[in-house]
């Protein structure tokens, strides 16, 4: 019989576990749905079985173990300038057919401003031992564009998502001190680090939503138990587990019809040089946040070199959540000499894939030769 069980963003019980799940979960756990249960002050059984009912509807898109991707595999926003003619038709290629292509999202900005005309934008994470340049001219050519921008993290000040938890926040709501500073340097690991990392990385199953949930990711790596755990929680120590998280659509209905955000914004600011990780800090306090960074926009993008995303289901709610950050780095001195907005419209978001044999394979299926795609 079909479940009857609530599968609601808004019934109290699933947004006091989303609250937790989406963001709050830190490193690595042999038990993280218990730990959701805890910090929820719901018992497990409960925790599981609504994760476990949204998942299958489609409410929750994936529930999976994160990485710090940027540690693992060199990685960039990328925007994309390509013929209004065919853009769907780019879109559709970068979510279908190529796999370290994360985000893929139509933008626009309410006026003509400095890169506009750069509609499509994605993250991009290219396996340890390729050329991200050589991956994007590929691209390019393939989805007809007639340029595109590369612009890495240099540092990172917020990462986390948090939908459900960011709802109510009001504008200017931020931590007491200065964001956090993340670096965003590749971390090499051993062959036995990433044969746990493929099975341990991979989206669940709605059957795997359960306690036990590593033993038979363990068996995948073909490792005992004890040592495919103290692999993950080795790799978390070195900085390279994120959280373990459940993901909500971002703008698209969800299986019910709701919305959880409607609104997604890129912030861009231009700072004087050399105090990126200074601004950086100011702007990724803010709690509305899902993402702040320094990335540098260069002259096509009016040399911006700040970039933060937030989400709202009100576009002027977001506006003044951006009226707010500006009015903090005003109020602290902080000079700007430009801003802008890029919204999001149409979007897919997936996982990028950063195992370097993914690579190989898809260099095979994709008639290319890998060694012509290799850095150096």
């Amino acid at each position: 019989m079909p479940s009857t069980l609530p599968i609601d963003i808004a019934d109290p019980v699933n947004a006091r576990i989303l609250a937790v799940s989406e963001d709050r979960i830190s490193g690595f756990l042999e038990d993280p749905f218990g730990e959701i249960a805890r910090l929820s002050g719901l018992p497990v059984d409960i925790v599981l079985e609504r994760l476990r009912g949204m998942l299958e509807a489609g409410v929750i898109r994936r529930i999976r173990q994160t990485m710090m991707a940027t540690n693992l595999a060199p990685g960039a926003l990328v925007a994309w300038r390509v013929p209004a003619a065919r853009l769907d038709e780019a879109f559709a290629y970068l979510v279908q057919d190529d796999p370290f292509s994360g985000h893929v999202v139509v933008r626009s900005t309410d006026a003509d401003t400095p890169g506009s005309g750069y509609r499509l934008w994605t993250t991009l994470k290219v396996p340890q031992g390729f050329s991200m340049q050589r991956h994007c001219e590929l691209l390019a050519s393939r989805i007809g564009a007639s340029a595109f921008q590369i612009m890495p993290a240099k540092r990172l000040f917020a990462l986390g998502v948090g939908h459900v938890r960011r709802r109510g926040i009001e504008p200017g709501s931020r931590t007491d001190e200065p964001g956090q500073v993340i670096d965003t340097n590749i971390v090499a690991l051993s062959p036995l680090e990433w044969r746990a990392l493929g099975p341990l990385k991979r989206e669940l199953e709605p059957a795997e939503v359960r306690v036990d949930l590593w033993s038979a990711r363990a068996d995948e790596a073909a490792m005992p138990y004890a040592e495919f755990l103290a692999t993950a929680r080795g790799l978390a120590e070195r900085g390279v587990i994120g959280r373990f998280s459940t993901f909500l659509e971002h703008v698209k209905p969800s299986a019910t019809g709701a919305r959880v955000t409607r609104y997604n914004a890129l912030f861009h600011w231009r700072v004087p040089a050399g105090r990126e990780i200074e601004a950086g800090r100011e702007v990724g306090r803010h709690h509305i946040l899902t993402h702040a960074y320094w990335r540098e926009g260069g002259p096509e993008f009016a040399n911006v070199n700040i970039m933060a995303v937030a989400h709202g289901t009100e576009k002027s709610r977001v506006l003044e959540h951006k009226a707010a950050i500006d009015r903090h780095l005003e109020a602290i001195g902080m000079p700007v000499s430009y801003t802008n907005v890029f919204w999001g419209g149409r979007s897919e978001i997936k996982p990028s894939e950063i195992m370097p044999e993914a690579y190989d394979a898809w260099c095979a299926r994709s008639g290319i030769d890998p060694a012509s795609m290799r850095a150096g």
